[in-house]
């Protein structure tokens, strides 16, 4: 079946692309649960899989979460991940706003999931229609973040930060199509203004000049559709990147000009900022920018401003030494 999302001029200008650690900790957790595949994060997943055991007998509502979350169809709640509201907004401010949801909205989306799933287990029941379901979710995912996914962010925010720059890019200059052309096999760009989705449901729906929510995902393998009054329309995709080993670079170039600066050059096939570059790297942001100037000096990489933050890449001489 095939979702078609109808899009005019104006929804080009307010369309954008936001980055949710409270997302990606409810993906994370599919993974750990083993709900999705592990993929490229199987030896991740290995290594926390014990810590998440633990977490799921201290929290008892990431369990429940398999209930109302990550099923096909309109069979999931919408509050325990909130659509983000900015670029890139902190856990503790996408939490905050988890628990700000009203005990009757809740307990409404509840209501409606349990009425499309199977009978689920008493406690599983008593848990999600109590009066402290909020809660219960919002301490189970803080503790999910805090004990896992908070170690690994850093990497992860960077890879999600680099695909935001490079499609939001796309978008911008190229228009819908170069935006949307390696995003999916199940998304397709059709001529007349409109978007298709391979997914569990057909439908058209109009963006009416709001524009579409573009949501890179770690670890996702597959686009979602955001659909719903509930949230802004969104599409929900695997961010680029992710799946790919660190470059390692020439044995001969890490000899001249050392193994971080060796290592930056090769990052920087697609630009990134200091930050991105120091997280990618497992550096300090002190020790990469030593690097990042000393190569900016001589000419290999060059910067350029967009608004708070400078995006290096190779120069021609910096493309020349990595392809020698």
């Amino acid at each position: 079946m095939v979702a078609i999302i109808e899009v005019t001029p104006q929804d080009l200008v307010t369309s954008r692309f936001a980055i949710s650690p409270l997302v990606e900790t409810m993906h994370a957790q599919w993974v750990l649960a083993g709900r999705l595949e592990a993929g490229v994060h199987g030896r991740w997943a290995a290594r926390w899989r014990e810590t998440y055991r633990l977490l799921e007998r201290a929290h008892p509502a990431l369990r429940a979460a398999a209930v109302v979350s990550g099923n096909k169809g309109d069979a999931n709640v919408d509050f325990i991940a909130p659509p983000p509201t900015a670029v890139d907004v902190p856990f503790e401010a996408e939490l905050a706003a988890m628990r700000a949801t009203p005990l009757e909205q809740a307990h409404a989306e509840i209501a409606r999931v349990l009425a499309r799933r199977p009978p689920v287990p008493g406690p599983v029941r008593e848990l999600l229609l109590g009066p402290h379901v909020v809660e219960r979710f919002a301490e189970a995912y803080e503790a999910l973040w805090t004990e896992i996914l908070a170690h690994e962010w850093p990497r992860l925010r960077a890879t999600l930060q680099r695909d935001v720059a490079q499609r939001a890019g796309r978008l911008a200059a190229y228009g819908w199509a170069a935006a949307l052309e390696d995003l999916s096999p199940r998304v397709h760009w059709r001529r007349g203004g409109r978007i298709e989705v391979e997914m569990h449901h057909s439908g058209t729906h109009r963006l009416g000049g709001k524009g579409l929510l573009f949501l890179p995902s770690a670890f996702t393998g597959a686009v979602g559709a955001y659909l719903t009054d509930a949230w802004p329309y969104a599409l929900v995709y695997p961010a680029r990147g992710i799946a790919a080993a660190p470059p390692v670079p020439d044995a001969d170039l890490s000899g001249l000009i050392g193994r971080s600066r060796a290592r930056i050059l090769a990052e920087l096939t697609e630009p990134a900022t200091t930050t991105q570059l120091a997280a990618l790297l497992g550096q300090s942001v002190g020790t990469t920018g030593g690097h990042v100037a000393a190569l900016r000096r001589t000419g290999l990489i060059a910067g350029t401003r967009i608004g708070r933050s400078v995006l290096y890449a190779r120069t021609r001489l910096g493309d020349a030494l990595i392809a020698r």
